[in-house]
């Protein structure tokens, strides 16, 4: 309620600060949306009510939920009962007179599930607004939640697909979101309505079929071709993470002219049925059982005290040995990324003029309303970020060294941390260690969970790091934007710009020097961590499976036996897992219809 009340204060501002210009200022774009989302809402009344006024409950009746910051609920028995209760909250449709007021202004998020489908039992499918969604909550939302998604899917249709501009800069807008400071593995760029042909009625299936063909050919090379010219975008993605695929719907439906591999939905199926396969909970679960029951199996056992305490001893020297060799090439990290962010900083220095120009120096009509929602979104406002620009030297200096880093498909830090091993599965394989087989597999297991803990507080503390440079800027920026947002009356836009490039000014020297320090102190307290949690964990591992006396213990091997083969059979299911499921999804949507970047993840 409070948000939605500080951002009616800024809408009327917005339009109140623009009702004396020559020109009519619904005539603006912005002006536009603006009046579109409060007359959602409010009908006319916004134009006439005082801001006050406008927070009336009676404006909320029907959602309660709103004023008391609470989720509301709706249920349905089928598809079309549910989206019938659903579209107030999604889309506006003026056609529509039964209802009286539209709620998507107020939409964050919209979540669908749909129970009982085993297809994306451990993927979440969401739905996302492109760039510069007007709900500025969602505007916000998208760049969050595309970081945390493996795979984006952008989807247009086949005859725009390579000149569809929108999708394109929404790519580019967010790739930085989706690669260094994301989790993204794969772009899937997805061109639907691959079937559709003028004048098919006077073709044969097998011409129509030819033509659908060679028209799917010639949009995958022209898709692959645009994307080779972005540059920017490849500074997070190769090649081989971009794929196109060529659907249709209702061929895979209907199956009359295309044959089954025609149309690649089976295709796009598949890869979510390997995506919902590689996280499979029982799978894990089942093999840490067999850890512990391993462990509680030697630990049982009175003989080989003499050996325990030999083994305890050589894994503790071989622990301190790895730690080394990870040690080692993280150093050769930091200071590599020292270097590179000690140019970008200068880099930044010089440039700094450059780049406020191009932002605040536009040769658009009526910039001034853009620079004030710039200002009054501190820095961000649709296609633009502020903060972004400036920082953009800094992040550009370390993008190839921190994707080869920390790559979203790939091991960390070169690899080194995923080879640690204390060498336990090349100890059980001699004769000499077989009174501690047990204890030995139990360390096995624990070194895997150990790594998985790992690579997934690497994955996300990677974002943080990343994402530091231009929050660092912003910070920087804040008290710039506070004093903007004052400003007034005649010459506000020589006065908003005057303000904010002596602000940047002033603080270049300080400025990007510090977003360099914070983001190696940072990285710094990443390896620090992974270093000192890695040899805890594992140190306590050794000494519980091998200091143990055995005392009180039970006999598990029946367990044991039960548990191993458990998840061989486990194991050899997943192998031969059939992926030729209907592809429907627990959804989460977090627009109204017509999106373009659709993205799916495995949920942790």
């Amino acid at each position: 309620m409070f948000e939605w009340t500080d951002e009616v204060w800024f809408l009327l501002n917005f339009l109140g600060d623009n009702s004396d210009q020559e020109s009519d200022p619904e005539d603006d774009d912005d002006c536009r949306d603006i009046v579109e989302k409060l007359s959602a809402l409010y009908g006319e009344d916004w134009r006439k009510e005082s801001r006050e006024d406008l927070m009336d409950g009676k404006y909320f009746e029907e959602i309660p939920e709103f004023q008391r910051s609470k989720r509301k609920k709706l249920t349905g028995e089928t598809a079309k009962e549910l989206s019938a209760k659903l579209v107030k909250y999604t889309r506006s449709d003026p056609k529509d007179g039964e209802v009286k007021r539209w709620y998507w202004p107020l939409v964050k998020c919209v979540t669908i599930r749909v129970p009982n489908n085993d297809l994306l039992k451990h993927v979440t499918i969401v739905d996302l607004p492109g760039n510069g969604d007007r709900n500025k909550g969602r505007d916000k939302m998208w760049q969050q939640v595309v970081g945390s998604c493996s795979t984006v899917w952008i989807v247009t249709d086949i005859n725009r697909a390579a000149s569809d501009k929108e999708a394109w800069e929404i790519l580019k807008s967010a790739s930085s979101f989706m690669g260094n400071a994301g989790e993204c593995r794969h772009i899937h760029f997805i061109c639907t309505k691959s079937d559709h042909i003028e004048d098919s009625e006077d073709r044969s299936p097998a011409d129509v079929r030819d033509v659908i063909l060679k028209t799917n050919d010639q949009a995958k090379k022209e898709v692959r071709k645009e994307f080779s010219k972005l540059h920017t975008v490849k500074k997070h993605f190769s090649d081989e993470s971009f794929k196109v695929f060529t659907v249709s719907s209702k061929e895979f439906l209907k199956k009359k002219l295309l044959h089954k591999d025609d149309t690649e939905i089976p295709k796009l199926q598949k890869f979510l049925q390997n995506l919902n396969d590689s996280h499979s909970e029982t799978l894990n679960y089942v093999s840490g059982a067999l850890g512990i029951l391993s462990l509680i199996q030697g630990a049982s056992r009175r003989e080989g005290a003499d050996i325990k305490t030999a083994v305890c001893t050589v894994l503790k020297q071989k622990m301190k040995d790895e730690l080394g060799k990870i040690r080692e090439p993280m150093e050769e990290t930091y200071q590599a990324f020292e270097k590179s962010l000690s140019e970008g900083v200068e880099k930044s220095k010089s440039s700094w003029e450059k780049v406020l120009k191009s932002v605040i120096h536009p040769s658009d009509i009526g910039f001034h309303r853009t620079l004030k929602a710039i200002v009054q979104h501190n820095g961000i406002y649709k296609k633009t970020n502020l903060n972004m620009k400036l920082s953009a030297c800094l992040t550009e200096s370390i993008d190839e060294k921190f994707k080869k880093t920390f790559p979203n498909e790939g091991k960390p830090f070169n690899g080194v941390l995923n080879s640690f091993s204390l060498g336990t599965k090349k100890m059980i394989e001699k004769a000499e260690y077989k009174d501690v087989e047990l204890q030995l597999k139990f360390l096995i297991t624990e070194e895997e969970k150990m790594k998985t803990k790992l690579n997934k507080i690497i994955r996300d503390r990677k974002k943080t790091i990343y994402s530091s440079l231009t929050e660092t800027i912003q910070t920087a920026m804040q008290e710039c934007y506070n004093d903007a947002k004052q400003i007034r009356g005649t010459g506000m836009l020589q006065n908003m710009r005057a303000t904010i490039v002596k602000h940047v000014h002033g603080s270049k020297d300080v400025m990007f020097q510090k977003a360099k320090v914070v983001m190696l102190n940072q990285l710094r307290d990443l390896m620090s961590y992974i270093l000192k949690d890695l040899e805890k964990t594992m140190q306590e591992s050794i000494e519980l499976s091998l200091k143990n006396d055995g005392v009180s213990i039970p006999d598990v091997t029946k367990e044991l036996e039960m548990v191993r083969n458990h998840l061989k059979g486990l194991k050899e299911a997943q192998m031969k897992k059939t992926t030729n499921l209907c592809c429907t999804a627990d959804y989460q949507l977090k627009s109204p219809a017509g999106s373009l970047i659709r993205a799916s993840r495995p949920l942790d």
